[in-house]
């Protein structure tokens, strides 16, 4: 197993992997939680080594001894490679039972004899009770993604498959979280269980970037349109929560000439399969997912995670976010905030343990300059080619400097899509958020104008930029107050106000020594309307029981005498009979013995 590591280009082993193999952990069940991406397969593949290995070769495979669970297709399929390689030189013979895939393949696999299976709960459990999966000599099990499994309502599943099992065997569970439900499942399929933390709580996701962005609510899609071209990613998967909201998104980007396929519940094995080849052969960039159509799959170089809409738990974010900054990589994981959704967002950051940084969804003019940077960056301007020299000296004369870099800066804006003008959202991060800018250190300025002006933060925005010569993300917090507002902008770039400047006639910027008060003043009391004190002398009225005869009851219109009701009734077509009949104390049956109308038929055509 060390060669096959050293083959594979390991220099040296994850904490999770180093974690597995120390002389506590030796032969003992385990709960293990680590981030997604942390290198959890080669960890339990190197843990059951002892289960499964006689010396340095595997004994002949009567049945299975060792049972590896994934939640999905996908998952299963890859733990199946990763724990091809690491038992290949032992000579190790591993079969998969997974859904969508053929049965009777499958079921000749396990007839020829496996040292390994790994399956899906749902499959397992179905080669178990028809047969063809024998349980009774297996030494270890391993439930990967455990957490994940129990969301997607695998319990029974589960306890059925380890059920079928020996007692004494050794059970394993790797999970991102360790939720109460998981912890049940451990005390009871487990014994004296060691718990293995990889990493810390505290320092979860550490190499992921957390970035919340405040945005209006009509400005959702044009955000995230403008951090995929901010960041450019070479893979990069938005999240949502249902497939009506994938499909809405997916068609919305390829109107905007984005390289994006779909991923959901509603698509074929083979749809899914063409999909995540795309990505990973460079034909498409953007994902559009599901969380449930995503369990699973590992896209390579995956380097932003969106979160159009927010997840449901902390458990969620952390599994979305997992998908990146995976064996050292870096990552970033953005979360789309409309305002109603404030507090959901900050729970959620809480409970996962993780820090965000609060901001506005980059701007138009963020990504043209973040475009014009890469441009300048272009390997093909720092890195000529001697053999295009000829053809270059001929574009040169032909066209001169300046019509080649024209032409330059029109090839590499070509079939970009353009960046979204979006709405400037104020004092919509959490408050500690807020007064720590993006930028680091910050100084304060005062502006001569507040709301009695009617001055506004995104009418201040441009005056302050164009005042100064700066963009916009050298200014942090604006605060606007009753006669007065306040604004950070970067030490480095403060000076450029000096201690006082006028932006426009009757506009002044003046620049804090300090931190100004942003306190809201309190209302004078002179503006206040004053209380109304309740009248004592008032008391709730109360209803007074009559002794003597009730009072008659008036109405609003005057009764009919008998004598009136019968001429009123004898007016009316045939109504004489009815109007007897009525007068002698009987029922208003006018309209029974009215003579029906001859030019009209009678109800049902009679």
């Amino acid at each position: 197993m060390a060669a096959a590591l050293a083959a594979k280009g390991y220099a040296s082993l994850t904490s999770v992997q180093q974690a597995v193999l120390e002389s506590d952990a030796q032969g003992r069940d385990m709960l293990v939680s680590a981030q997604t991406g942390s290198g959890k397969t080669v960890a339990f593949g190197l843990a059951i080594a002892p289960q499964l290995l006689d010396g340095d070769s595997l004994p002949d495979a009567v049945a299975p001894m060792g049972l590896a669970i994934a939640p999905t297709r996908e998952l299963a399929l890859q733990v199946a490679a990763e724990l091809g390689w690491l038992y290949a030189q032992a000579g190790a013979r591993i079969a998969t039972c997974v859904g969508g895939m053929d049965y009777r393949t499958e079921r000749r696999a396990l007839e020829r004899g496996a040292h390994i299976v790994v399956g899906t709960p749902g499959r397992l459990r179905d080669h178990i009770e028809r047969g063809s999966l024998d349980l009774s000599a297996l030494r270890v099990a391993v439930l990967d993604e455990a957490d994940e499994m129990l969301d997607l309502g695998f319990r029974e599943d589960l306890e059925f498959i380890l059920q079928s099992a020996p007692e004494d065997r050794r059970t394993l569970m790797f999970s991102a979280t360790v939720p109460p439900a998981i912890e049940h499942l451990a005390t009871t399929f487990q014994q004296d269980a060691l718990r293995i933390q990889a990493q810390g709580e505290s320092r979860q996701h550490g190499d992921i970037e957390y970035r919340a962005f405040t945005v209006a609510a009509r400005d959702r899609e044009p955000a995230i349109f403008n951090i995929l071209r901010l960041h450019e990613a070479r893979t990069a998967i938005i999240f949502c929560k249902t497939r009506a909201n994938v499909s809405h998104l997916l068609a919305r980007m390829g109107n905007r000439g984005f390289k994006a396929v779909a991923l959901s519940g509603e698509l074929s094995q083979q749809e899914r399969t063409h999909a995540l080849q795309a990505l990973r052969d460079g034909r498409a960039q953007v994902c559009v997912a599901t969380d449930v159509a995503a369990r699973g799959i590992d896209l390579p170089g995956l380097e932003l995670v969106i979160h159009a809409d927010l997840p449901t738990n902390s458990e969620t974010l952390l599994h979305r976010s997992g998908r990146t900054g995976r064996a050292g990589a870096k990552g970033v994981s953005a979360l789309i905030v409309m305002p109603s959704e404030l507090r959901k967002a900050q729970m959620l950051l809480k409970r996962a343990k993780v820090e965000a940084t609060w901001g506005p969804a980059p701007s138009a003019d963020e990504v043209r300059a973040q475009d014009d940077t890469r441009m300048l960056d272009h390997p093909a301007l720092h890195n000529a080619a001697e053999d295009d020299g000829d053809m270059a000296r001929t574009l040169l004369d032909r066209f001169g400097a300046e019509r080649l870099a024209q032409a330059f800066v029109s090839l590499w804006r070509e079939g970009r899509p353009a960046p979204e003008e979006l709405t400037v959202l104020q004092d919509r991060a959490p408050a500690a958020a807020r007064e720590r800018p993006p930028f680091g250190e910050a100084v304060w300025f005062s502006l001569s104008v507040g709301h009695t002006g009617r001055a506004e933060a995104r009418w201040l925005l441009p005056k302050i930029c164009d005042g100064g010569g700066i963009n916009r993300d050298v200014i942090g917090a604006i605060r606007v107050r009753e006669d007065e507002s306040f604004v950070q902008i970067a030490v480095a770039q403060a000076d450029r106000f000096g201690k006082t400047m006028e932006l426009e006639p009757g506009l002044t910027m003046r620049r804090l020594d300090g931190e100004p008060d942003l306190n809201r003043a309190p209302r004078p009391a002179e503006a206040r309307p004053p209380r109304r004190k309740p009248d004592p002398e008032w008391k709730k009225p109360q209803r007074v029981e009559s002794q003597g005869e009730a009072p008659a009851k008036v109405r609003s219109k005057p009764r009919w005498t008998a004598e009136e009701r019968s001429a009123k009734a004898a007016a009316r077509p045939g109504g004489a009979k009815a109007g007897a009949h009525k007068a002698a104390g009987g029922k208003d049956r006018g309209a029974k013995f009215a003579a029906p109308r001859k030019d009209k038929p009678r109800k049902g055509g009679r």
